[in-house]
């Protein structure tokens, strides 16, 4: 079962009104888009997922709160093509827990499928194609740049090699080759695969280039007094976040030291705040202990 994230907190800061015109850009198992819902009587959501079985089980949720809304099933670096303004935007950028749980998806690294990793089916691209095709250099690339995995280059190495005599077809293939590449004392850490299993995900769904392009866009629709939530589940998507934030809510820095800046050259932007989960809440759902909250408002 998927348990979303700061669930409450999201709402609440998201600030809705009953007319507002919201967009859930991860609907996922339709959490968070189903209180959403219930707070807009008279308003409109917009629900973004590629994600066929999720659409499916959110449908269900949602047609028994209201039938004003609408499911788009595309990625969310589209949004200027459906939704031209909003008062409210958010974003979870967490794996859903089925898509980690059901072994066919190829996403987990505890149990046994075919390497897959698509949040869309219909993207070319899968995990199996990068730990069989792609070079030494390039595994190494993502492996430092998206998972931050301080052995990148002697699992990569070991790749290389294994795929010389065999297709690597299957997760735990993989697990065992990256786990086979690490000191004893790292796995005791932590489990050996998981920040190859981020990279290769990344890599596979684009996932920073298109949130980070997602992120200006949603922000550009805004409407004055409008706000966007971001969810974030690790450094490399936080960093983003964080970055387009300042971007947009700082004062540019020539003009700083002047004694009075024009006021159309303040930020239209303000930021609200930045959470994490309540100790209560890593406890009850412990995939929630590296969640961060970033809230932004338009304010001109």
């Amino acid at each position: 079962m998927h348990i979303s994230v700061l669930l409450n907190e999201a709402i609440e800061y998201l600030n809705l009104k009953d007319s507002s015109t919201v967009v859930d850009m991860t609907l996922g198992y339709g959490g968070h888009s189903s209180l959403i819902l219930k707070e807009i009587k008279k308003g409109f959501l917009f629900a973004f997922d590629q994600d066929e079985e999720a659409i499916k089980a959110s449908e269900v949720k949602l047609k028994k709160i209201g039938n004003n809304y609408k499911i788009i099933k595309s990625n969310f670096v589209k949004i200027k093509n459906y939704v031209k303004q909003a008062d409210a935007i958010l974003y979870d950028l967490g794996v859903s827990s089925p898509q980690l749980d059901e072994k066919e998806r190829g996403f987990s690294f505890h149990q046994d499928y075919e390497l897959d990793m698509r949040m869309d089916k219909s993207n070319p691209l899968t995990a199996k194609i990068i730990a069989n095709e792609y070079p030494y250099e390039k595994l190494i690339k993502i492996f430092r740049e998206y998972g931050e995995e301080k052995y990148a280059s002697s699992i990569a190495k070991k790749i290389v090699e294994e795929r010389k005599t065999k297709e690597i077809n299957t997760t735990l293939e993989l697990v065992d080759i990256i786990s086979s590449s690490v000191p004893f004392k790292y796995k005791r850490e932590h489990h050996p695969a998981r920040k190859v299993f981020q990279a290769i995900r990344i890599e596979v769904n684009d996932e920073l280039n298109v949130f980070e392009k997602s992120l200006k866009d949603a922000l550009d629709v805004l409407n004055v007094g409008g706000r966007v939530c971001v969810i974030t589940f690790h450094s490399l998507e936080d960093r983003i976040c964080k970055k387009i934030f300042k971007e947009y809510s700082e004062i540019d820095n020539n003009l700083k030291k002047l004694p009075i800046i024009p006021e159309d050259k303040m930020p239209s932007f303000k930021l609200i705040t930045k959470l994490t989960p309540s100790k209560e809440e890593i406890e009850q759902n412990p995939r929630s202990r590296s969640a961060t909250l970033r809230v932004i408002e338009k304010i001109k």
